[in-house]
């Protein structure tokens, strides 16, 4: 139980951060006008969300970032790795800022361009991965540099050249996926917010330190957050939140070397991203679609389900996911 203090200190501090960052940021966004501007070919539901304040997720990662900071200065686990995660959190915060930003200015929901996204998602991506090859490591810094803990057969591969490839898809894929995610009210908050309780457990598990303070404190913030979020929400996170939860949860789970674990507790998010994925590619192929809307929330939307029971339902999915993943890591 000892090794859990600091984490659950890190959330209820983040949690109470969180709710105070977001109150505060709701009356500032609306005078500056950075509103949700809603797709017209979305749920014609949704068209009432325009106006609603975006970018909250400020207030989470800041929440997140100062209750990590504090904590495992307590701890006497801040260190090179802590603040690496952190910084790459705040670099795909500022990713979603540039397109939340368009997306104010412009008053449609735009935002840059999906090239200009990826480049930057894959510049901060590598130089990340490269930063893990060097400060990575696990067992008791036993099992370090490009190795990967593969689930089922309990043991680090050796991933060579193709590591910084597959942890720079991981990182790109996962604040993609996230992103996708934040599409009803307290959806990806919610979903978020278990995966990093799980996280907290892996990390704890596997006999980390600041890690799992990490993810504590984002489990907080997006706690914090979610209590403005859930429907009806009066903020979103916008692409500044999405994108920024995304890369923290890749980039923890990459320092101690979790990558697998992490996707299926998070399989939600892969189920998402890869509705749009089917959607898209079925749609060019055959001019048909397979869902009524993608990602696949709309579909359940559009199927005649209510906001509430499909955030529901997903935040239900994602704790089975999460059992399943705490199976898997102790077979």
């Amino acid at each position: 139980m000892q090794n859990y203090i600091y984490p659950v200190i890190a959330m209820i501090a983040a949690w109470v951060l969180g709710a105070l960052f977001t109150k505060i940021l709701i009356p500032f966004l609306e005078k500056k006008q950075f509103r949700q501007f809603v797709r017209e070919e979305g749920p014609q539901s949704h068209l009432s969300k325009t106006g609603t304040p975006s970018m909250g997720g400020i207030a989470i990662i800041n929440a997140a970032a100062a209750a990590s900071l504090a904590v495992t200065a307590i701890e006497g686990s801040l260190d090179i790795r802590v603040v690496g995660i952190i910084v790459l959190m705040y670099l795909f915060a500022l990713i979603g800022f540039i397109d939340d930003y368009e997306k104010a200015i412009r008053k449609n929901n735009a935002g840059i361009s999906p090239k200009q996204k990826l480049i930057m998602q894959f510049g901060f991506s590598i130089a990340f991965a490269v930063f893990a090859a060097f400060y990575s490591y696990a067992n008791f810094g036993l099992v370090g540099g490009t190795e990967v803990w593969i689930p089922f057969i309990d043991k680090y591969v050796d991933f060579g050249i193709f590591y910084i490839p597959f942890e720079v898809f991981v990182l790109v894929a996962f604040s993609n996926s996230v992103n996708l995610t934040d599409g009803l009210d307290g959806l990806a908050s919610g979903v978020t917010t278990l995966v990093s309780l799980f996280m907290v457990i892996a990390g704890t598990a596997f006999c980390f330190m600041g890690e799992p303070v990490i993810f504590g404190a984002v489990a907080g913030g997006c706690l914090g957050f979610l209590i403005f979020n859930k429907n009806p929400a009066k903020i979103f996170m916008g692409d500044t939140g999405s994108m920024a939860l995304g890369g923290v949860l890749a980039a923890g789970a990459i320092m101690m070397k979790l990558e697998f674990l992490l996707a299926i507790a998070g399989l939600v998010y892969v189920i998402e991203a890869l509705s749009v994925i089917i959607q898209v590619t079925y749609f060019k192929k055959t001019r048909k679609r397979i869902f009524k809307m993608a990602p696949i929330h709309h579909h359940f939307e559009l199927c005649g389900m209510s906001e509430r029971k499909v955030v529901a339902m997903f935040w239900a999915a994602t704790l089975v996911f999460c059992i399943l993943a705490i199976i898997v890591m102790n077979i």
